[in-house]
């Protein structure tokens, strides 16, 4: 009887022990504190082609956690970007009034008293970089109006400001990370650590009239043009990052219409073999050549139409998107236009934006390889328009018409200027969001605006004390390794 009321005794502490780990574990590892409040944030992205509007929200408590933050709220703003305001008053009414239904349907969401304590920002990127350039007055009045409008909320407005390039690529590398959890991580005692190997990934992003690359350097030690050393939690990161301006999808595309209509003969009617045959389309002069990424042509007239016609000619078209890029100037640690930049191999990269969407279009999102890349586009851009229609109806025209010329752009972006090969391709992934937060520089802005990634490690707020923890995750693991031990002593004489 008496052996029985023992091996009772340790199946009981057995079980007790394994139950008691799981929901000590589980509780310090993700307890939620229910009396204490989420926090907002609120950034307003205004891209050269669009603006779009996120609120993030996350607990109070765990402001300086990585991996907290989450996306509530995407809402796009209709019509073009912030750079195209002052120009058609009907345009800029239907602009205004979808950013009130955006920060309408935000101020429902944020509670009441919280309002005060809401974070807001608005940053402005290469579209309002270009016009700031040509026009500073114009400019400063869009900012100044959207700014009286913001400061009208009730929320705690910060700034309405023109990023500069390399901090839009800087912000977007931290987005990409601090998503992936790559700056820290959980340990088995649930302190808040940095991942095994600290591995970095590298950021691409393509805007409208901008893209930027951004990659840490395995040299700490390393200085030059476009590297940033900067601290996150500790540790010091050497980051290079650079934005071209006027290579965005958008601007990059108006460059090429731009070299076509230059080399043409008849320069009202011109073939673009980045069309697919079959359409057409009729443009302003003004439509191509109105932008300071472009030299105007003698007896320029922005009046004069011009009719684009497709061909279907992929060869031609890798040829004139190659021609706006200048591959010549240097051969070693550069990428293009003479620029500086270390090679990309062998770390991995989150392509985002302009790349994911050029991406879906050729059915090649995630990981892929270049060859695949290659023929994808290829066959992409040797359908006539009907069939593209017919295969790929569910793009819109005015996005389904360019994304020939962008499948080829990408490549040529990546392979002749970035420097990536067979080998390094593989290691792209294009993405849109990574844990349902979408990819962009306005996380990681927000956070390195707002102080919430700080440049040392803090200690963080756990439901139970790291020593009591340990100790007491100790304590029943010893518990259960005795009970295990002394239930397989019992079984083994039992049988001898």
């Amino acid at each position: 009887m008496a052996r029985k009321f023992w091996t009772y005794l340790a199946f009981f502490f057995l079980l007790a022990g394994l139950a008691v780990i799981i929901t000590m574990s589980v509780i310090q590892g993700h307890k939620r504190v229910f009396e204490s409040r989420l926090k907002y944030g609120i950034v307003i992205d205004s891209g050269s082609s669009r603006s779009t509007v996120y609120l993030y929200q996350w607990p109070a408590e765990k402001q300086n956690n990585t991996g907290v933050v989450s996306q509530t709220l995407r809402c796009m703003v209709a019509g073009p970007g912030i750079s195209d305001m002052l120009v058609d008053n009907a345009q800029d009414q239907q602009s205004w009034a979808s950013i009130r239904e955006c920060m309408n349907n935000i101020t429902k969401i944020v509670p009441a008293d919280q309002h005060n304590s809401t974070i807001l920002y608005l940053g402005a990127t290469a579209g309002m970089r270009l016009l700031h350039s040509q026009n500073e007055t114009k400019s400063n009045e869009i900012l100044r109006n959207l700014q009286n409008y913001l400061q009208s909320l009730p929320f705690n407005f910060q700034n309405a400001s023109i990023m500069s390039g390399d901090e839009e690529g800087l912000y977007g590398w931290i987005t990409v990370n601090y998503l992936m959890g790559n700056f820290l991580e959980r340990n088995v005692w649930n302190m808040w650590v940095r991942p095994a190997g600290g591995k970095m990934v590298g950021s691409m992003d393509l805007g409208g009239a901008s893209t930027q690359i951004a990659f840490t350097l395995p040299d700490p030690n390393a200085r030059g043009t476009d590297i940033l050393r900067v601290s996150l939690y500790g540790y010091e990161y050497n980051i290079y990052t650079h934005s071209f301006l006027c290579y965005g999808k958008n601007e990059a595309e108006k460059r090429v219409l731009a070299a076509l209509v230059k080399n043409s003969e008849n320069t009202t009617h011109v073939t673009n073999p980045c069309f697919n045959l079959g359409y057409n389309m009729t443009v302003s002069a003004e439509f191509i050549f109105g932008t300071k990424c472009i030299e105007t042509p003698a007896n320029y007239d922005p009046k004069q139409m011009i009719t684009l016609k497709g061909s279907s000619d992929n060869r031609a078209c890798r040829d004139v998107v190659q021609s706006i890029f200048d591959l010549t100037s240097c051969t070693k640690n550069c990428s293009f236009d003479g620029v500086y930049q270390p090679s990309v191999g062998p770390g991995d990269f989150l392509a985002y934006a302009g790349f994911f969407y050029t991406a879906q279009a050729v059915e090649l999102k995630g990981i892929s390889q270049l060859d695949q890349w290659n023929s994808s586009t290829w066959e992409f851009c040797s359908w006539d328009w009907p069939t593209l229609t017919l295969k790929k109806g569910w793009i819109a025209e005015k996005y389904r018409k360019s994304y020939c010329y962008s499948a080829h752009y990408v490549q040529t972006l990546l392979v002749n200027g970035y420097k990536f090969n067979k080998d390094t391709w593989k290691h792209i992934d294009f993405q849109k969001q990574v844990h349902n937060t979408s990819i962009g520089w306005s996380l990681g802005y927000m956070l390195h605006t707002s102080n919430m990634i700080p440049a040392e490690a803090k200690l963080v707020h756990l439901p139970m004390a790291n020593s009591v923890f340990g100790g007491l995750l100790f304590l029943f693991t010893a518990l259960t390794i005795v009970s295990v031990m002394f239930l397989i002593i019992k079984a083994m004489r039992a049988c001898y």
